[in-house]
């Protein structure tokens, strides 16, 4: 549900030989003993194992949705859910050696929503094809299927999809403002008045800064990379984006551990009384309820605040897509568990108890799923005319570019770190290769 990690330098090398033969050199040794350990799959028994790679999700929806789709295959497999890391780049470090060892034992992946463009340039995950690509995207919105495409194939199905809202107290602000300029207005007003007026948002140096400029970016009608993901795009816009965070950090909105915070820092400061604004997931507003009843009083929520009154804004989405494994030894199996993973039945279990947005368009209309989930009208607004980060294979060393120019916001200045952007991520298109 939070953005995801990411804080490698940028590497100014190029010409780094090209594929995933430089990685497997130093992969395959440590990863023999796992690799060996993994292969007790089931097969002596002539019902395959498939193993189900993913975030370590604490509901329990997962594990069920492995063994609703294990039952209901009739016995022709048997679905393991196998947690990854905590941390998404623990995920993709581990996801990433394992199959540049050519790993046959991971069959179906949880992909966050920036893998699948070098996933699949490595040819390590296939290709949706046939009617395995018309049953992904019957029904899925529109902006998740996005996530999982590249060059115009599909190479993953959503499974999960996530987005940020305004969240704001009601008590302090009767009327949610449309766009920044207003919202840091009005913290101004509630800090002259000596009351909570705090803008709580993404300002440390990893991941969630990179969606924050991205989301500010597109808002104001650009974009980080150009269509074709050749060549940085930035622009204007990206001057625009740069100032709105740098005058935040500048303004009395900021919280003081801006620079340092991250999503759940900014939920502990909104449940503490201390902000008037929070931009952030959904999981905030069942947070809020077990932990601060009175506060949850006046606590409700808004579309993302615009950069321009008359364009609305274009916050960035999350989620995980299933990617299935080119050294699957199953492939066809492994394609149909995929889809059953992310059926409907599934899904809904996913978002009423692991608080996972569904990247089905139908459940937006469910009454249990409206009805756990308040904000649902307003997630699903947000989905339709959302943005996604550049889809590339070289999206790590992107974000890294933008998140280690724009920190800390305070020490942005707009026109020369978006030229500095434009450098870097000019260097990290033109580098080839896997990047560790």
């Amino acid at each position: 549900m939070h953005a995801r990690c990411g804080c490698r330098p940028v590497s100014g090398r190029k010409g780094r030989p090209r594929g995933t033969r430089w990685l497997r050199a130093f992969a395959v040794l440590p990863l023999l003993a796992s690799v060996l350990a993994a292969c007790g799959s089931g097969e002596g028994s002539g019902r395959p194992t498939l193993n189900w790679y993913n975030f370590p999700d604490d509901s329990g929806a997962l594990q069920k949705a492995a063994d609703r789709c294990s039952q209901a295959s009739g016995g022709r497999y048997r679905i393991s859910y196998n947690k990854l890391p905590r941390a998404a780049d623990g995920q993709r470090q581990q996801l990433v050696r394992r199959l540049a060892a050519e790993d046959d034992s991971l069959d179906i992946l949880g992909l966050d929503v920036t893998w699948a463009a070098e996933f699949a340039e490595a040819r390590w995950i296939r290709e949706w094809t046939g009617a395995a690509r018309r049953q992904a995207q019957e029904g899925t919105l529109r902006v998740p299927l996005q996530t999982s495409t590249w060059k115009g194939k599909l190479y993953a199905v959503p499974y999960n999809t996530n987005t940020q809202l305004l969240w704001y107290r009601k008590d302090l602000v009767p009327t949610p403002p449309r766009t920044w300029a207003e919202m840091l207005d009005m913290a101004g007003a509630l800090n002259r008045q000596g009351k909570p007026h705090f803008v709580e948002i993404q300002g440390a140096q990893y991941e969630g800064l990179t969606v924050w400029f991205n989301t500010l970016i597109n808002s104001a009608g650009g974009s980080i990379l150009n269509a074709s993901a050749t060549e940085p795009s930035l622009g204007p816009p990206a001057v625009r984006a740069a100032g709105i965070m740098r005058d935040l950090a500048k303004s009395p909105a900021a919280d003081p551990s801006l620079p340092n915070q991250m999503e759940d820092q900014n939920r502990l400061a909104m449940e503490s009384g201390m902000a008037a604004f929070e931009l952030n997931y959904p999981f905030v507003y069942p947070s809020m309820k077990a932990n601060n009843a009175e506060l949850f009083k006046n606590f409700r929520w808004a579309p993302y605040p615009r950069v321009d009154a008359n364009r609305p804004a274009r916050p960035t989405i999350g989620g995980i897509d299933l990617a299935v494994s080119a050294y699957s030894r199953h492939p066809d199996l492994v394609f149909e568990a995929a889809l059953c993973l992310r059926n409907r039945e599934n899904q809904l279990t996913a978002a009423l108890e692991g608080g996972l947005p569904p990247t089905l368009r139908a459940l937006y209309d469910e009454p249990a799923f409206m009805k756990e989930y308040p904000s649902s009208g307003a997630v699903l607004a947000v989905l339709e005319s959302a943005s996604v980060r550049p889809l590339t294979p070289a999206y790590q060393n992107v974000s890294i570019a933008v998140s280690h120019t724009l920190s800390p916001p305070a020490g942005i200045k707009p026109e020369s770190s978006a030229d500095t952007i434009r450098e870097q991520i000019d260097d990290a298109l033109r580098s080839e290769g896997v990047i560790p």
